[in-house]
């Protein structure tokens, strides 16, 4: 019997080696770290009817790259096994490719939750142990699943505050009055529901034509705020799903909802705005619907709905306007109006409604959140006896108080970005009104006696000051915080460096950018808080290394695809083009779109590819973007040049009134160079759109308008052997775009110089097309260091000039603060952070190859000034993040670099550079016979991945 046993063990441990020879089996250190759908951890709304997986490996060792996977994809857990996966089994398949994996199972139903794993093998054949299970749920999909759902909206304004009203006049009314409005009322939602079995899960799914909050039971729903993002809310509106399934009880269930106007239901400011919809910028009404789904033990369900058995009422929220601000008469609060006890006899029913909503989908975008908040840094008086606190940083969002006031007592807090130059009071500037006709005000109405806590819900403000009127003592942290509120985009990539002005760069630029993401790219959070398509591709780059932007520019696009509308030709007006206007979504629109903002309905997919590697985005939105081509093509004039451009926007000193001629570079020849480097990368989306005809106009179109440019636009500097394209930003978008002829290289850059150092006394004179890459471009061709002194010089213009001015944004226009009462126009512009992309792919030196996109090769070529000793970077992609972290010491740069698996580095290397390489301390020959290394192009190598110190004789140039 035991002679028995031991021969069954022996078979048994005999069979397991040789299906392990098999599968070339091996648990050696390959683990999964991240699984994602649809770029989602356990995604609850995914819409796509194929969804793609992607997953990124921790594994030691050099070189390590993956050989093929095997996905599997079922309904159930117990399923998930390779005999039985009922939805997608896709065996193995001999690829490398990681990231964005297509499903090709079987139909993927509405509102089911399915579960998936994987494995891998790596470039020798061994394989992984299967990842832990993920899972992910289905959204709504289809329109029909919406069910019985209606959209309601407040049947009757019942407001009888005083203080509904608020004043409007913008700065064409100088001699009129302000107008009294009042806008649409935020309405007041309920609806009592009854739930008589176990409850499984519960979900509801909620649209808002305008903002939201749901609440359940008398607790609100989920930590969003200003829900859900602005879009063309006639062709595109979104919904947010949450799980409410720990909030609904056995019985009865009370649900309410607040709306405000949101974008949708703005209807004061920019209403009389010549550029933009005539009928006004209002959709009508703020409107909902909602779906409430509730699962029991038993395996049946209920839906819930909104419909005319809701109740509504007006509240407490007597003015809500997106710019203005909300007021808030806590005399005509609801009391516990949200719960089930709550007597609504006196409340009516709501009113069905029917809005122009031609699609409706799943938000992917990360929700709008309060971040963070900020306690007084500084309180002191005004002039009129007023406080005013200094939270210390400028920001998009606003106050929260905690006030005891007599009743009636009427609380105004007026916020700003700005003091005047005296510093005695606050200066309005933008936040005045006098752009769209709202000043920046909340409004606060006490009911008295007792403690009063309070913060809006319909609009935010930009803002770093906030004057209080109408309260009895000095404000103090316990009173008074500024809260920031933005879209709650993940910060994924980081720089540092040994210079501290750097530094502050660095931080400056990235809040801009997060004051400035509303579920749009903003051009400010203040006076017009829209999406200029000319502002949102300058700082795409800078906003893609260091946040996670894959679904925000996807839905961005939507937007911009969504704001197209048919345009006449310029050559041939008979012809009609599909374009978007200056600006997206919404009905404020300005113009159509010129061609150096237009183009980023081309940059925004380029850029997205380019970091992530996912050609849907491409492939989804090429139709459009190759009519928008044609479109700008039938501008050229008979010299081949196109005749259509908006401008280096904002450069020092400008004015387009007062100074315009401060614009030193011609629109035209900016919106060319800019149209070139487009042509080329509509020529690379043709070909992986298969389109060989297109490819081959674009090519050929491409090449005839550099002859043009070249021959139109390059020009010999007078009393120099220097030439350049009559700017310093033409100059630095021909040498950045590849646009100046290889024996001209030299004497361009050298009349750039000139420029800056000789007739600007080592200034830029350059506006937002210019100034996201003169930083880079210099440091390219060898001036490192003058890149380095034209932005750490303390004058006027430069960055540093701007940061010592006391700004902690980048303001909209580039002016000697000091000679000013106080700083005019936006001081929290984000088109101004697009340079400090110059921190990762100067300093840092890390770009991704356009050949193989998406950090699957990466460029590592760090170009820095003297003055830099050290600088980090971590560069997220979708296969892990990119490290380096290196110093200069003695001439020899080190560098301490971390390549993600399944991807390789490309380092660039001169000759010089090259022979004094070391890799992880020993010589590149003594490496080679360990590891696997590729030299390219004679001097550069190719390193899979790992973790390297790489050491060599860094040249000047």
């Amino acid at each position: 019997m035991i002679k028995k046993q031991i021969l069954i063990f022996t078979a048994l441990v005999a069979l397991i080696f040789i299906s392990c020879g098999k599968e070339n089996f091996s648990k050696s250190s390959i683990s999964f770290d991240k699984l994602l759908v649809n770029t989602k951890e356990n995604p609850i709304t995914i819409e796509s009817k194929k969804p793609n997986f992607s997953w990124t490996v921790s594994v030691d060792g050099y070189n390590k790259s993956q050989s093929a996977y095997q996905i599997l994809v079922a309904s159930s857990i117990e399923k998930l096994i390779e005999g039985d996966a009922d939805l997608w089994n896709s065996n193995k398949v001999e690829s490398n490719k990681s990231t964005f994996v297509k499903y090709k199972g079987n139909a993927l139903e509405a509102m089911q939750t399915y579960f998936w794993k994987v494995k891998i093998w790596d470039e020798k054949g061994l394989a992984s142990n299967w990842s832990a299970v993920q899972e992910f749920e289905m959204g709504l999909m289809e329109d029909k699943n919406w069910g019985a759902s209606k959209w309601i909206t407040l049947k009757k304004d019942t407001r009888t505050s005083d203080y509904q009203f608020r004043n409007f006049k913008t700065g064409r009314m100088k001699n009129q009055p302000a107008k009294k409005v009042n806008g649409f009322s935020a309405g007041y939602f309920r609806n009592v529901i009854d739930i008589n079995k176990k409850i499984e899960n519960a979900q509801a799914y909620i649209c808002g034509l305008g903002y939201y909050e749901l609440y359940l039971n008398g607790i609100k729903v989920g930590d969003h705020v200003l829900d859900p993002a602005p879009s063309n809310y006639d062709k595109q509106a979104y919904y947010v799903k949450y799980d409410i399934s720990k909030q609904v009880e056995e019985g009865k269930n009370a649900f309410g909802i607040i709306l405000g106007n949101g974008f949708y239901g703005q209807n004061i400011s920019w209403s009389r705005d010549p550029e933009s919809n005539k009928k006004g910028v209002s959709y009508g009404p703020p409107t909902v619907k909602m779906l409430v789904k509730v699962n029991y033990t038993d395996g049946s369900s209920t839906d819930f709905y909104t419909d005319e058995n809701w109740k509504e009422a007006t509240g407490p929220i007597v003015f809500n306007n997106i710019y203005g601000g909300d007021t808030y008469d806590a005399n005509f609060e609801l009391g516990n109006w949200n719960t089930v006890d709550f007597n609504d006899d006196k409340w009516g029913n709501t009113k069905v409604a029917s809005p122009k909503v031609k699609k409706i989908s799943a938000s992917q975008i990360p929700a709008i959140k309060k971040l963070k908040e900020f306690e007084p840094q500084k309180v002191f008086k005004a002039p009129d006896g007023n406080w005013i606190v200094d939270f210390g940083q400028n920001i998009a969002g606003w106050v929260k108080i905690n006030v005891k006031e007599k009743k009636n007592q009427l609380i105004e807090i007026i916020t700003t970005e700005a003091l005047l130059t005296n510093g005695k009071d606050i200066f309005q500037g933008s936040t005045g009104g006098g752009a769209n006709g709202m000043a920046q005000v909340y409004k606060y109405i006490c009911k008295g006696n007792d403690l009063e806590s309070w913060e809006p819900k319909f609009s935010y403000h930009g803002f770093r000051y906030a004057k209080i009127k109408g309260i009895s003592r000095k404000p103090n942290a316990d009173m008074i915080k500024a809260v920031l509120v933005a879209t709650d985009i993940q910060e994924t990539g980081s720089f540092t460096s040994s210079d501290a002005l750097l530094n502050k760069m660095h931080s400056i630029s990235k809040w801009t950018i997060v004051d400035n993401v509303h579920g749009i790219p903003e051009d400010c959070p203040h006076r017009e808080k829209c999406g200029w398509l000319g502002d949102a591709h300058a700082f795409c780059e800078y906003a893609l290394y260091n946040y996670d932007m894959y679904d925000f520019y996807k839905k961005y696009m939507e937007d911009i695809k969504t704001q197209m509308r048919p345009t006449k030709g310029h050559n041939n007006p008979e012809l009609k083009f599909q374009v978007p206007t200056m600006i997206a979504p919404g009905k404020r629109t300005s113009t159509y779109a010129k061609i150096d903002w237009g183009v980023a309905t081309m940059y925004l997919p380029w850029y997205n590819y380019k970091f992530y590697g996912d050609d849907e985005i491409v492939k989804d939105y090429y139709e459009p973007m190759k009519g928008l081509t044609n479109f700008y093509l039938n501008f050229k004039a008979e010299n081949g040049i196109m005749q259509d451009g908006m401008g280096d926007w904002c450069p020092p000193l400008w004015d387009r009134r007062k100074n315009p001629s401060a614009m030193e570079c011609d629109p035209i020849i900016s919106a060319n160079a800019y149209f070139y480097d487009v042509l080329g990368i509509m020529e690379k989306f043709a070909k992986m759109n298969n389109d060989t005809t297109y490819e081959a106009k674009m090519k050929q179109e491409k090449e005839a308008l550099l002859k043009a440019f070249n021959q139109q636009f390059l020009v010999d500097i007078p009393n120099t052997k220097h030439k350049w394209y009559q700017s310093q930003t033409a100059t630095v978008q021909a040498l950045q775009f590849n646009m100046v002829p290889k024996e001209e290289i030299e004497t361009v850059v050298n009349g750039l110089v000139h420029n800056i150092v000789n007739v600007k006394g080592g200034h830029h004179s350059t506006g937002i097309h210019g100034n996201r890459y003169i930083y880079t471009v210099l440091s390219k061709y060898g001036k490192a260091d003058l890149a380095y002194q034209i932005l750490t010089t303390p004058d006027f213009p430069s960055q540093t000039y701007v940061m010592n001015s006391g700004f902690t944004t980048w303001p909209e226009r580039q002016f000697i603060w000091e000679e000013m009462e106080g700083p005019t126009n936006s001081l929290n512009h984000p088109m101004h952070s697009g340079f400090a992309a110059y921190f990762y792919e100067s300093l840092g030196g890390v770009q991704s190859s356009t050949e193989k996109a998406g950090f699957k090769q990466f460029i590592v070529n760090p170009k820095f000034p003297s003055q830099i000793l050290n600088t980090h970077v971590s560069v997220p992609t979708p296969f892990g993040t990119i490290k380096n972290s290196w110093t200069s010491e003695d001439g020899f740069l080190t560098m301490n670099l971390v390549v993600p698996f399944n991807t390789e580095a490309k380092i660039i290397l001169n000759k010089n550079e090259f022979e004094s390489l070391k890799i992880n301390d020993t010589s590149l020959d003594v490496f080679k016979d360990k590891n696997k290394v590729i030299i390219a192009d004679a001097t550069n190598i190719l390193l899979g991945s790992g973790i390297y110190k790489i050491k060599y004789q860094k040249s000047s140039k």
